[in-house]
């Protein structure tokens, strides 16, 4: 049985994931757009290795949390620990989400509170979808839970 809050969630994180690697390959104007900051920005300009690396761990993080939501819909087979790893994936979405939201309103930073919303917003309904299939999914992955 597959789960599609597990499937949209894994699918909008291997975009995300995507979207971090294009960064790297079309360089500090992506980074702008997408408001990593002018500082990343301009390291890339100069041609540091600092946010490819930076970028390029997020995207590699981004990859295998789609995949254990792959996992957790049955699509894929069963990765270590999938029950306590999709948990911990819910949770850090979540958290960002609320936490940007925090930050748009008192410490936006660098960063716009523009690109705090968006991002807050995006990381909530993926955080969401998440916390739903993870719940649809519990019973059928407590057999032989790992």
């Amino acid at each position: 049985m597959t789960h599609p809050y597990l499937l949209l969630g894994a699918l909008f994180s291997a975009i995300a994931a995507a979207l971090h690697l294009a960064c790297i390959a079309f360089g500090a104007p992506w980074y702008r757009f997408f408001g990593a900051g002018e500082g990343m920005a301009r390291l890339a300009e100069a041609g540091s290795p600092k946010p490819a690396l930076i970028t390029l761990g997020i995207a590699a993080v981004l990859a295998a949390w789609s995949l254990y939501a792959l996992s957790g819909a049955g699509v894929i087979g069963r990765l270590p620990f999938v029950r306590w790893m999709l948990c911990a994936i819910t949770a850090v979405y979540l958290l960002r989400g609320f936490a940007g939201l925090g930050l748009a309103m008192f410490a936006p930073g660098e960063r716009s509170v523009a690109f705090w919303w968006w991002s807050s917003g995006i990381c909530l309904v993926i955080g969401t979808l998440h916390l739903l299939g993870t719940r649809q999914a519990w019973s059928p992955l407590s057999a032989n839970a790992v």
